[in-house]
């Protein structure tokens, strides 16, 4: 048995392990970090230009399907910005006149074909923008007539190229091989025979971007 002084020592021992483990007395303060969220990647972004009148039908839908299920942002873009007609029937809305396009902003470029797209052939504005995809290697597509307009824009004469077959002549004398297959890709050119080759077409355009 202790008397009152052991018991009181005692005590005070207490009082010092507590200063010593607790902190001296002081409050404290506990910083916890939170991890880090990962940043999630941007969406790829892909523009696809129609005539205002008479693009092909299957030539925009495949690709604008295909994208737009793999989560690939599609901008569409022509002439103007009304309404465009298919020569199937089918109505589309473009979203911004080519005046208006900055390729910076997309990835990849698709033109599609149908009758109509002869007036985009010697487009200007197309032009800059077909050449601008190109100096940076980003996928450009195009099918039926539509390559007439790669060709016209001078990015064609390493490359080989097919086409609506009634186009070749227009073709021919620009690139490095004409191969009439229903799909053909050229380094960052890929370019399709017609209306039966979209879905291949499409698939392609979908591999260019993905890699």
């Amino acid at each position: 048995m202790f008397g009152w002084r052991g018991f009181g020592y005692f005590i005070f021992l207490l009082f010092c392990l507590g200063r010593v483990f607790c902190g001296g007395g002081k409050e404290q303060k506990i910083t916890v970090q939170k991890p880090e969220e990962p940043v999630a990647k941007p969406a790829e972004k892909v523009l696809i230009v129609i005539a205002p009148v008479n693009f092909r039908d299957e030539e925009f839908k495949e690709p604008y399907d295909l994208l737009t299920k793999s989560t690939i942002d599609v901008v569409i873009a022509s002439t103007d910005t009304i309404p465009a007609k298919g020569m199937l029937g089918m109505v589309v809305k473009p979203q911004i006149t080519l005046s208006r396009v900055n390729p910076d902003s997309f990835d990849a470029l698709v033109i599609a074909g149908g009758t109509g797209c002869k007036v985009l052939w010697d487009n200007e504005t197309l032009h800059k923008i077909v050449q601008t995809f190109n100096e940076k290697r980003k996928p450009i597509g195009a099918i039926c007539i539509a390559p007439v307009v790669l060709a016209r824009a001078g990015v064609l004469k390493d490359r080989k190229v097919t086409s609506y077959p009634d186009v070749s002549h227009e073709i021919i004398p620009h690139c490095a091989g004409y191969t009439g297959a229903d799909v053909e890709i050229s380094d960052n050119i890929i370019t399709a025979s017609g209306p039966q080759a979209a879905k291949d077409f499409a698939k392609a355009i979908l591999e260019a971007v993905k890699k």
